[in-house]
This record gives C-alpha cells, sequence and structure tokens, in this order.
C-alpha cells in the first residue's frame, strides 16, 4: 500500500462519519446558556477520566510501537494529553471544583465508551487502526471543542484561561496528519488490515457520540 492507500482511507472514513453526524445537543443548549451549571462538572469529570486512560493508552502505544514513524507520533499525543490534563485543572477550579472532586464523580457508562475502546486498541489493534481513527475523528472533535470554548466564554462567563483546555484541542497538533499518515502507510505496507482500520475509526465516532449524547440524556 502507498501513502496515496492511506490518504484515500482517511477520506472514505472522513466521509462515512460526515454521513453519520447529527446534531449535539449538549452543544446547543451550551450555546443557548440553557445548560445547567452541574453539567459542566459533569463534562469536567468525565474528560478527567477520559484523558487521563487516553494518556495511559498512548504511551502504550508508544511501546507496542517505538520504531518511527509510530513511536513519535503516539508518544507526542501521550505528551499532549499530560498537557491537556493540565489545562483541565483550570477549568475545573474555576468551576468551584478540585481534583479529588472530579475523581469523586460516579462516571457515566456511555460517557466512558470512548477511552475504552481507545484503550482496547491500544492493547489488541494495529497501529493504522489508531492512526485513521484519530485521525478521521480529529475534525469533528476540534469542532466542538471550539465551539465549547466560544461558548463557555460568551455565555457562562468564562476567561481564555478557564476554557484552555477546550482552546488547545480546537486546533489539532502541528503536522499530525502527515505524521499519522505516515503511520498508517508503514502499517498498510507491513500487512494491517484497512477494514479493520476504517471500522474502528467508525466505532471510535460512535464511542465519541455517546459521551455527548450521556452528558444530557436525562435532561428534558
Amino acid at each position: 500500500m502507498t501513502d496515496n492507500s492511506a490518504a484515500e482511507l482517511v477520506a472514505r472514513a472522513r466521509g462515512d462519519i460526515a454521513a453519520k453526524a447529527g446534531g449535539n445537543r449538549f452543544l446547543d443548549l451550551l450555546e443557548t446558556g440553557d445548560l445547567p451549571r452541574e453539567r459542566l462538572v459533569r463534562l469536567a469529570a468525565e474528560e478527567h477520566r477520559i484523558v487521563s486512560s487516553d494518556q495511559r493508552s498512548f504511551a502504550l502505544l508508544a511501546a507496542r510501537f517505538p520504531a518511527p514513524p509510530a513511536g513519535g507520533l503516539f508518544l507526542g499525543l501521550a505528551q499532549g494529553e499530560a498537557e491537556a490534563l493540565r489545562l483541565l485543572g483550570r477549568f475545573a477550579t474555576a468551576l468551584g471544583e478540585s481534583e479529588k472532586n472530579l475523581k469523586a464523580h460516579e462516571p457515566l457508562p456511555l460517557a466512558q465508551a470512548y477511552p475504552a475502546y481507545l484503550a482496547q486498541r491500544a492493547a489488541f489493534g494495529t497501529s493504522t487502526e489508531v492512526a485513521l481513527a484519530m485521525l478521521a475523528n480529529l475534525e469533528e472533535w476540534g469542532g466542538y471543542c471550539a465551539r465549547t470554548a466560544a461558548a463557555l466564554r460568551e455565555r457562562y462567563g468564562f476567561d481564555e484561561e478557564a476554557v484552555g483546555f477546550f482552546s488547545f484541542f480546537a486546533e489539532s497538533p502541528p503536522g499530525f496528519e502527515e505524521q499519522a499518515l505516515d503511520v498508517m502507510a508503514a502499517g498498510l505496507a507491513s500487512g494491517d488490515d484497512p477494514v479493520e482500520a476504517s471500522r474502528a475509526a467508525r466505532l471510535l465516532h460512535a464511542y465519541e457520540t455517546a459521551f455527548w449524547d450521556a452528558l444530557v440524556d436525562d435532561l428534558p
């Protein structure tokens, strides 16, 4: 398989995700200022668990696939999650919540499906699966984070420091797409299954959708 094959796989996965994309009620409520403040605490608590898990998942992937280009990509992602966790602490502080309080929050099962699946792929999947899943879903996730940051500033009065976690994820890391494509091309050339990779991208998107839905599924 060639770099073009990797790019074509990404294009198809993005097309599939776009076709399945629906509304996001959490963001709709946030942008009108109608989301209860306690749901922001829930968001922070769920994200604390997710980011902590994802950091370990990417570190595991870096250990499983240490050679370039995969090793550098996954190590960089693990380091990014560490920075995100630091920024999330500022959001929690603005909400009046401590890290201890976030850890004590009872997690919603469907909100944690995303990191659980990523951890499964980190342990048993291929580098191509994870690289494609992350790359194909990055644009939607970044857009959601940008909207969250803007709504928190405009509707809830948070300053830029408090919403830094969401601003951090609103932009993709420099060079990430090129790195991910290189990882995919190398993995496909070594025999990784493109069908399984596409399946991983689709499932990861479904679990991300479940995350947002879980945050508001009991609201009237």
